[in-house]
């Protein structure tokens, strides 16, 4: 039997599972599993699932998750290309790409149901 890899998973909300697939399948999600009550989207080797949460109002939303990539640039370019603004305010919105204080670049990506990813250079 194969050794699978230890890996952490951020759950998140969605107050619509088609409308979550639709959005991050604009830049590159698929889905690998998908029920009444939870969700599986899979771009490469990131994994985010979702649980329904409905009544979420995403101006409210305090959820959160980062995600490491290796290829930032392409990551953000690929949610840019797919119509999502970069803004300042506004659900769904993208941040431009900034070096933060510790010295990695980081982009931000609030989702339809007003989740912030933290889109990470992962400097290995």
């Amino acid at each position: 039997m194969a050794a699978v890899a230890d890996r952490a998973v951020p759950n998140l909300p969605s107050r619509d599972f088609a409308a979550t697939t639709e959005f991050y399948g604009r830049f590159g999600f698929v889905e690998s599993f998908r029920d009444d009550s939870w969700l599986i989207l899979c771009r490469r080797a990131l994994q985010l699932e979702f649980f329904p949460f409905p009544e979420l109002d995403p101006r409210m939303s305090s959820f959160m998750c980062s995600i490491r990539v290796a290829d930032l640039d392409e990551l953000h370019a690929a949610v840019s290309a797919a119509g999502v603004p970069i803004a300042g305010t506004g659900i769904p919105r993208l941040t431009s790409i900034t070096t933060q204080g510790w010295g990695q670049r980081v982009g931000f990506l609030n989702d339809i149901d007003g989740t912030q990813l933290h889109l990470i250079e992962d400097a290995g």
